[in-house]
């Protein structure tokens, strides 16, 4: 009886499991990530991701992903809505399959929330991703001197003093950190958002050889390019040059740089449209790096733009983008400028980088003188006399396509000694009597502009008024005063300066001084009529007087 109703026991107790076990269990949703980043739950701004996964009874009738952007505090998470969709409220179970890409967002771990309503707080499930910091550039290829804009995504919020690395190996064969194998843009004060970003960077690609390199950037935050995951980018150095000067004139030394050379490449040539030119050294050769540097003597041409380019023994000519230089025209001033020339002075003018076959006009000192260009925009030799005052005088060439360009040729400004003055000698006396018409005389003054002199006479010793006008011009050392500008009895000051044919002025002479004659006319006159009378009186007194005593 002990087995029958134990066994009515367990018969009971399995006809009541077996409804139960038949009862599906509640299942909880179930979520995965995949996609083409670096790890599962980890990449970068931009990677696209799939969430997929399934789940029962979900009652809101619509599915919604946030995504978290950053962490502003624990209590206070900002997210983005990145996707939401209705769906079936009857089904027993719901599948889900979307991919969505990695919104703009800080570096570290970020949530991504799946609810079944529209307040990411009431979750259904959560996955994590870690963004990882890269970089972005404009410009993936070009030679040394490119001009590369660069933008970061995915840094740490408070990011500072960022610096752009550009390495000149491949950062796989050395360390990344190695300050010898990577060129390091200068700081710009890069500043970062609230989401991480940053842009509007720009460098210029250094000097380096040819093939593909790698530019990476690090913070205070991120400063291990290896152990945060920092994604570079590639950049492919090709062969190019560069110049000192965008322009100049026929005759200039130009310096060449040329990067983006094989290691050590030989037989480097300097091409000035498409023609070698003689360069500096003379054997070029690329150093490791595959750069190098030569100069070369701007050749003659016209006017204009014209193009620069270079080969070498495994580089052509046509895998490097050509520079342009521009020929801007130039004068050969003879005496050069900043020599001083002299009144009569040959100046000699010519010049190179005008417009081809145009005539030309070259003005100096009011006077215009003709020539031509030939093919290479050069015109032969004007040659003139140098005249005019002291100081620089433009010489303005001109041709008949519009180019003008003024030289300047300096006429010498010294001024002649003074010269030193000697008849009438200081404090002498001139004539005897009445009005005097004296000689003036000097020393001769030399100067390669010539000379010319002017005198001045006065009564007075400060010159305010003048005995005679001011004679000008004077080309010999002495002038006679005309008999109608006579001095009369006094005494005078006289003087002398020299000016040159560049009218420089040696200045006044300090002044001698003279008598005109020993006396005025009318004392003269009444010493005569006293002589006269006193004559008069002793013929009256000693011989009239005399005879009538001793008759």
């Amino acid at each position: 009886m002990k087995l029958l109703s134990r066994l009515i026991i367990a018969l009971v107790v399995c006809l009541i499991a077996i409804p139960m076990m038949a009862t599906p269990v509640q299942a909880h949703p179930g979520f995965s990530i995949s996609g083409e980043s670096i790890s599962p739950d980890g990449g970068y701004v931009g990677d696209e991701i799939r969430i997929y996964g399934s789940w029962d009874e979900i009652h809101g009738g619509y599915i919604y992903i946030y995504y978290e952007l950053y962490n502003v505090a624990e209590d206070d998470w900002d997210y983005k809505r990145v996707h939401y969709e209705e769906h079936d409220t009857e089904a027993e179970e719901y599948d889900f399959d979307y991919d969505f890409e990695i919104p703009e967002s800080c570096m570290g771990a970020h949530d991504i929330l799946i609810c079944d309503n529209d307040d990411p707080d009431d979750d259904v499930d959560t996955l994590e991703f870690t963004v990882y910091p890269l970089i972005e550039i404009d410009e993936d290829e070009g030679p040394a001197g490119t001009e590369v804009g660069v933008t970061g995504t995915g840094w740490n919020e408070d990011e500072s003093e960022i610096e752009i690395r550009f390495y000149l190996k491949d950062p796989g064969t050395a360390h990344l950190d190695d300050e010898d194998y990577y060129f390091e843009v200068p700081a710009q004060d890069i500043e970062v958002d609230d989401y991480g970003s940053w842009e509007d960077v720009i460098f210029e690609v250094p000097p380096s050889s040819k093939g593909d390199h790698w530019i990476y950037a690090v913070g205070d935050e991120a400063d291990d390019i290896e152990a945060d995951e920092i994604r570079g980018v590639e950049f492919e150095v090709l062969p190019g040059i560069s110049l000192d000067l965008k322009e100049g004139r026929v005759g200039k030394t130009i310096t060449v740089t040329g990067s983006g050379f094989e290691e050590y490449e030989e037989d480097i040539e300097i091409l000035f449209d498409d023609e070698t030119v003689e360069t500096v050294p003379k054997d070029i050769k690329a150093k490791k790096d595959g750069c190098w540097t030569g100069t070369f003597e701007v050749p003659e041409a016209a006017k204009g733009k014209h193009d620069v380019t270079a080969e070498g023994e495994d580089t052509d000519k046509e895998d490097i983008e050509e520079v342009e230089f521009e020929i801007v025209p130039g004068l050969m001033l003879e005496p050069t400028e900043g020599t001083e020339g002299y009144v009569g002075t040959d100046i000699s003018v010519s010049g190179r980088g005008f417009a081809k076959s145009k005539t030309v006009t070259v003005t100096y000192g009011g006077e215009t003188y003709s020539s031509t260009t030939d093919t290479k925009g050069s015109f032969p030799t004007v040659t003139f006399k140098a005249k005019g005052k002291h100081g620089e005088q433009p010489i303005k060439v001109s041709d008949a396509a519009g180019n003008t360009v003024t030289a300047t040729f300096l006429m010498e400004s010294l001024p002649p000694v003074k010269p030193a003055l000697t008849t009438p000698a200081n404090g002498s006396r001139v004539g005897f009597v009445g009005k005097v018409a004296p000689t003036f005389e000097w020393s001769v003054v030399t100067d390669p502009s010539g000379v010319t002199y002017n005198l001045q006479v006065s009564s007075e010793a400060n010159f305010a008024i003048l005995a005679i006008p001011e004679v000008s011009g004077l080309t010999q050392t002495s002038y006679v005063v005309a008999s109608q500008q006579a001095l009369s009895y006094g005494t005078y000051y006289w003087r002398v300066k020299a000016i040159d044919g560049a009218q420089n002025d040696s200045g006044w002479t300090t002044a001698y001084s003279f008598k005109s004659s020993l006396l005025p006319l009318w004392a003269f006159i009444v010493i005569i009529v006293l002589i006269v009378v006193l004559i008069g009186a002793l013929v009256y007194f000693f011989v009239i007087r005399g005879r009538a005593y001793y008759e």
